[in-house]
């Protein structure tokens, strides 16, 4: 009985170590935590700047799998714009392994757009990355920055971001896996609560405040990681949405989704300006006409206000370490990307013993052995 007893309370200090592993974060000290390594989670433009003084980034994301047929409409959509300074626009794409065209992956990062991570297997249910150990997201995401680096032969470097699958966090040990990781940013966390105004990028160093609308959310101080918030929009029921393919009540004709667009653009350009996100996927948009050309119109009318930018996830980090004002941020040297070389390979029936499957890949390395899968990101 007495061992029984010993076998007990050393599995409960065991527990106890574990959940102390981590210090739990402390509300934040302003005159702690400051930029460049530093912000508290507030509705307070960087810099104290005035909303009118300040520039207004737009993320455009996209999500899931980048292949040759998405990759036409990106083509339509985005190549060879500029925003109103002349530089070129920046767009984030949070990509998935499975299925995806390495090559299409080069081209897209030769245009200029960030490559960001979204799990190599997207895997279901989505309790798995509610309950997912820092260990499996390593291997999970982790790797897959060494994946894409190698088939799409793009620098390891460039990929800062990560979106959690189904924007499900694990908790504190997302941040975990992302310090260790080298992860600047993560862009999985909803607010409902922050929107009007918005909430800003800030780290992890002290407690947030940010609303936890998909659980767990961190509560540890995990310095070094970002979190970029998805300020939900409003939909034509008065209900928040994340992504603009997730809102319930959506308009029907083209001229109605360029005001919905806009009318949810408003709320922060009129307001403090914090980073509007325009977060979607391309299977939503390819077979609705009406979407498509109401994202152009908006995005056109975008390209043309001289205190509106569509920047990458990872530039807006940039500017809230350093926050400068428009007028001097308009007079910075336009993004330059490095290129990128590819040397076509296809491989097709390579097979994966963990899905079963064969599969036809397109990189711009020599093919696989096998499937790139978790636990083997490079199918040795």
């Amino acid at each position: 009985m007495r061992s029984v007893v010993v076998v007990f309370l050393v599995a409960i200090f065991a527990l106890a170590y574990a959940e102390d592993e981590l210090p739990l974060a402390e509300p934040c000290d302003a005159d702690l935590c400051k930029a460049p390594d530093c912000r508290c989670s507030s509705q307070d433009i960087p810099g104290n700047l005035e909303p009118r003084n300040t520039p207004q980034f737009v993320l455009l994301t996209f999500d899931d799998a980048i292949t040759e047929l998405n990759t036409q409409t990106y083509r339509s959509i985005i190549y060879r714009r500029t925003n109103a300074n002349k530089c070129p626009i920046g767009v984030t794409f949070f990509m998935h392994h499975e299925y995806t065209d390495y090559i299409m992956v080069n081209e897209l990062y030769n245009q200029g757009f960030e490559i960001a991570l979204h799990s190599i297997s997207h895997r279901i249910p989505q309790d798995f990355w509610r309950y997912a150990s820092y260990e499996e997201l390593m291997r999970e995401i982790g790797d897959q920055k060494q994946q894409i680096a190698f088939f799409a032969n793009i620098p390891a470097n460039t990929i800062h971001g990560v979106r959690s699958p189904f924007l499900q966090m694990s908790g504190n040990n997302t941040f975990k896996m992302m310090q260790s990781a080298g992860i600047t940013y993560d862009s999985s966390w909803p607010t409902t609560r922050f929107t009007d105004p918005g909430m800003w990028p800030y780290t992890l160093d002290f407690e947030s405040t940010q609303d936890c609308v998909v659980g767990p959310c961190p509560t540890a101080s995990i310095p070094g990681p970002w979190v970029i918030p998805m300020i939900t929009w409003t939909d034509l029921g008065g209900f928040p949405c994340s992504m603009v393919d997730a809102c319930f009540h959506t308009p029907d004709t083209e001229d109605e989704w360029f005001q919905f667009f806009f009318k949810n653009f408003q709320k922060h350009y009129f307001g403090n300006r914090a980073p509007f996100g325009f977060y979607i996927h391309e299977a939503f948009i390819r077979p609705r006409p009406h979407v498509w050309r109401a994202i152009e119109r908006f995005l056109d009318v975008l390209n043309n206000i001289n205190d509106v930018f569509m920047v990458n996830a990872n530039e807006v980090i940039d500017w809230v370490k350093n926050p400068i004002p428009v007028n001097e941020y308009v007079k910075k040297d336009c993004r330059r990307t490095t290129p990128a070389a590819c040397r076509p390979t296809i491989c097709p029936g390579l097979f994966s013993a963990d899905t079963e499957k064969r599969y036809y890949m397109r990189v711009c390395s020599r093919c696989p052995r096998s499937y790139p899968w978790v636990n083997n990101p490079l199918g040795l």
